[in-house]
Order: structure tokens, then sequence, then C-alpha cells
């Protein structure tokens, strides 16, 4: 079974687990993501699986787009699609549906996302740079200050902390832990935080520098 599965963020909340502890978790809508196309060494060059999740209105999806999910036997077009890569050949079949049935609780997990846009920011936000003077008349208070030098070299350096945009960029965060799945609404409870804000597309998949649990 592919330990992958595409989801959308919900929310956070909090719950308490077997030792009556109250636990931070992220509730994340995982699946069904069905396989809509299939890779192989001897097709493609590699083993992987094409996964949808969601769904689009008939009038908004491609005819391309329609017809690849006709080719897999859905009968309602994926909103998104990811590529899964695999080791080896894939033991699933076009149309199967991966589920939150291929996790468990207590599973350490990673999830992939977009961090949260914060649009363009100054360096004390983005870089963590200390600022100027805060009292009046310094007129130095939350600027950059110097990014050169004099004569030599003349110019800034490269890679030089800037003010830019913020935000918005693929974020992975390991090693979270599967607190409660909810079979029947297709629910995963994630211990913690994970990249994006409400309602942004997550990939879930198994821990790939999981520790073993101490005995």
């Amino acid at each position: 079974m592919i330990a992958t599965i595409l989801g959308k963020k919900i929310g956070m909340t909090q719950v308490y687990d077997a030792q009556n502890v109250l636990v931070p978790v992220t509730v994340v809508e995982a699946g069904p993501c069905p396989v809509v196309q299939i890779k192989t060494v001897e097709s493609d060059g590699y083993n992987a699986v094409q996964l949808g999740f969601g769904a689009l209105k008939a009038k908004n999806a491609t005819r391309a787009e329609a017809n690849h999910a006709k080719k897999a036997g859905l009968e309602i077009t994926p909103r998104r699609l990811n590529e899964v890569r695999l080791p080896a050949a894939p033991t699933v079949k076009l149309g199967d549906v991966i589920t939150v049935a291929a996790f468990a609780e207590g599973q350490v997990i990673d999830v992939l996302g977009v961090s949260k846009g914060k649009g363009f920011q100054g360096v004390m936000k983005k870089h963590g740079a200390q600022g100027g003077p805060a009292a009046h008349g310094s007129m130095f208070h939350r600027r950059i200050g110097s990014i050169g030098m004099r004569q030599t070299p003349g110019r800034s350096w490269k890679n030089q902390s800037m003010p830019g945009h913020m935000g918005s960029l693929n974020r992975t965060v390991q090693n979270l832990r599967v607190v409660k799945i909810i079979s029947d609404k297709n629910l995963i409870l994630v211990k913690g935080s994970i990249p994006g804000a409400n309602g942004d597309d997550v990939i879930i998949r198994s821990g790939k520098k999981a520790r073993p649990a101490k005995a």
C-alpha cells in the first residue's frame, strides 16, 4: 500500500490522548485519492503513481483533464494531481483508491505544504534584524542599515539579507505524529502545526527520518 496521501488542511484544535493529556492537533481531510496514472521503468523510466484529490466541476475541467481521468475509470475529474515516486514497481491498479487506512495512529509522518504568504516584508520581520534605536529622533528604526562597504569592493555582497517577499514557499515538517484517525470522515489528526493556511492542500507521507520507538 502507498504510504502517501493528498489532503486539505482544515484547522487546529485539541484532543485528549490515551493518557488523558491534552494535545494540540491539526485536522487534515485526507483522501480518498484515486490512482489516476501508473508509471513503470519499462514505460517511463521510473516507478511512480499519480494520485488525485478533490473534484472539479464538469464545466471547469478541460477536455484533456477529463479524458485523463476517464482513462482511469473515474467519473469525476480530480482537482489536484500529484505524483509519488516508488522504489519498486507499483502494486496498485488504475482506479484504486488510497484512504486514511494507509496510516495508523501513533505513526510518524512528514507533511509537505506551502507556507503562508506574508507579502513584502522588511528585514526585521523577514530576517530577524535588530533594527535601530526606538527613541525619537534617531531616524533609523526598522531599516536595514549598511549593506556594503566603501571603495572596496564598491558593491553589496551576494546573498545580502534584504527586504522582499516573504512566505509562499514549499516547506516540509518532519516527524509529526498521527494522534487519531477518523475513517468515516476521512480525517487525520496530526500533533502540532503544519505548513499553510486553512483550506490549503498538503501531502502526507510516512516519515523518511522516523526514529524507532523506544522500548
